[in-house]
């Protein structure tokens, strides 16, 4: 899973520039969103974000962002489980090209968990990758995670 454009929107940034200021980059809307599914199919959190490093690598937060993000989770009764290696480059850091390396840190996340069988992406961005993308559901940056999201990703990891 990734955050910006999938637990926010640019809508919900337009509107919470304060809240945005004080560290809270998550719509606890889209929280509760994503916990229908992972109540229906008991799928795990792994964050392919750039979020991760705000982690420790025993997911531990190291900044308030992540604070937030772990507070907001707990709340719905979710946790983040894993997230993917980081793969970037200083130049994909400096150009945010972010998505160029996306698709190959899931697929090497999923390489070393073989026993995972079912999955999905969520991601607001193309990931070049068709294996990805056939596992993917792609939000609209500008609403952020929905609820006709979750049926498309029920019917992912459920088919």
């Amino acid at each position: 899973m990734d955050i910006d454009g999938v637990l926010n929107s640019s809508f919900w940034n337009k509107n919470h520039q304060e809240e945005i200021r004080e560290g809270i980059l998550i719509d606890k809307e889209k929280i509760a969103i994503l916990a229908t599914l992972i109540r229906k199919t008991g799928a795990r959190i792994i964050l392919h974000s750039g979020g991760r490093n705000w982690f420790h690598d025993k997911l531990k937060p190291i900044r308030i962002e992540s604070e937030y993000l772990v507070d907001f989770l707990k709340e719905e009764g979710l946790s983040i489980d894993d997230v993917t290696p980081d793969l970037t480059t200083e130049e994909i850091r400096i150009s945010k090209k972010f998505s160029l390396v996306k698709a190959d840190e899931i697929l090497l996340w999923l390489k070393q968990h073989d026993d995972v069988t079912a999955w999905v992406v969520f991601d607001d961005l193309d990931l070049h990758n068709l294996e990805v993308e056939q596992h993917q559901v792609k939000t609209n940056s500008q609403i952020g995670l929905t609820y006709f999201d979750i049926e498309k990703a029920e019917e992912i990891l459920l088919n």
